[in-house]
């Protein structure tokens, strides 16, 4: 176990900690302005304007890894996944943001070449953009068996078809102008199939017709537009056999496959979201006076900053460790330690942003230092990809199974 950079990944650190610093961190103003306009949902000019640059320099679809296609390694990928998140809007420059490579690597995955080329091909080249539909507003989602949605088989004229119909909700980047291809999770097989092969996921254009997008949810208020989270109904869509991932009942499948790598890319951008924020609290605690002293002198507040720079450190640890076990023994081997850091990583980033606005007094409620913002999405992602409490029941299964071998095998070598 190794966690040292390779000389090819501290030669893109520095590229990516360059790239930051001449062209997103002066541009920031420039993304606020925008999100603040009327004409918020279209593209954000200054990322088109940055994502040439980024490509020209090497920065383009890091997150792609070696199994399929790209150059690096998860535990490669982990530092440089943490320095574009430092700025939420960051990672699209690159081609690195969420929904877009979970999709991208469920295409790669379990796609057909036919598919791969017809969707894949264009979300790597930055040209589209792409949704994830499985979340419902009526059930329990947590739990992925719960779903609603109906996916039927029918025969016509025109050949074969999947007639769907549902809801879904919290659809990430479906607001998105740009966003052609959603993929779609659904029941084919509610009334005979085993209860985690009910569940088959389709490739459905975004004007397919019978699709109506009904609303956008803001979060905290914030519409993060132009990605957007939507809600989304889909009545008589009808898409051809041809669109399912890898066969009827693989949905589930799928779902576990997708999602693994998606969490641990939400951690990595969340350890560089609470680095910045434990930046911006340093900085302010030693500009601000109170009660005749710098806020830094006051206990409480170094107390914080010093347990801050722990968890984050801890939440880096256990990212690289994760990354390093997808790595070597694969996705699946990797399950409790990918949900660890997934319960671990948002709980640090919200503390550690907490304890930011606590510092910048009112101003931290503001927009005017993005820690408002900052803590509306990393509070989001105590649910994304599965809750707190989903990943944690998960852990202890794994753990008491883990223990109890344990116990079952010492037990027999003291009868022996």
């Amino acid at each position: 176990m190794n966690f040292d950079y390779t000389p090819k990944v501290q030669a893109l650190r520095k590229e990516l900690f360059a790239f930051m610093d001449e062209h997103v961190y002066p541009n920031e103003h420039r993304w606020h302005e925008h999100a603040r306009s009327e004409r918020r949902w279209e593209p954000v000019p200054v990322i088109e304007e940055l994502k040439p640059k980024a490509r020209a320099a090497g920065l383009w679809n890091l997150w792609r890894p070696k199994t399929h296609g790209g150059a690096l390694t998860n535990l490669e990928y982990a530092p440089l996944c943490e320095i574009m998140g430092r700025v939420h809007w960051a990672p699209e420059l690159f081609n690195c943001s969420a929904p877009d490579t979970g999709n991208m690597e469920t295409l790669l995955k379990y796609g057909t070449p036919e598919q791969v080329k017809q969707w894949c091909g264009p979300l790597l080249e930055g040209t589209i953009r792409s949704a994830f539909l499985m979340t419902e507003p009526n059930v329990a989602s947590s739990d992925a068996t719960n779903i609603q949605t109906r996916i039927l088989r029918e025969k016509s004229r025109s050949g074969e078809h999947y007639v769907i119909n549902g809801t879904k909700w919290w659809s990430s980047g479906a607001g998105d102008p740009r966003c052609k291809i959603y993929i779609v999770m659904g029941k084919t097989d509610p009334d005979n199939a085993s209860r985690h092969s009910q569940q088959s996921m389709l490739l459905v254009p975004a004007a397919t017709p019978g699709i109506r997008v009904l609303r956008h949810l803001p979060v905290f208020g914030y519409d993060d537009a132009p990605h957007g989270h939507m809600e989304i109904e889909l009545k008589d869509v009808r898409v051809p056999v041809s669109n399912v991932l890898l066969g009827e009942g693989r949905g589930f499948e799928i779902a576990q496959g997708r999602l693994g790598p998606g969490r641990i890319h939400h951690c990595m951008r969340l350890i560089g979201q609470a680095e910045a924020a434990l930046e911006k609290m340093c900085r302010r605690a030693t500009e601000r006076v109170a009660f005749g002293r710098p806020v830094a002198d006051q206990g409480v507040t170094r107390e914080r900053i010093a347990e801050a720079r722990i968890m984050i450190d801890a939440a880096r640890y256990m990212v690289l460790n994760a990354a390093w076990k997808m790595d070597t023994a694969g996705n699946k081997a990797a399950k409790k330690e990918i949900a660890m850091i997934k319960v671990f990583a948002p709980n640090v980033a919200c503390k550690v942003i907490d304890w930011a606005i606590q510092v910048h007094g009112g101003g931290g409620v503001s927009d005017d230092f993005g820690l408002a913002y900052a803590y509306a999405h990393a509070r989001t992602l105590r649910f994304a990809d599965g809750p707190d409490e989903v990943h944690r029941n998960q852990i202890a299964k794994m753990e008491i199974g883990e223990q109890t071998s344990i116990a079952d095998a010492l037990s027999k070598m003291k009868r022996a």
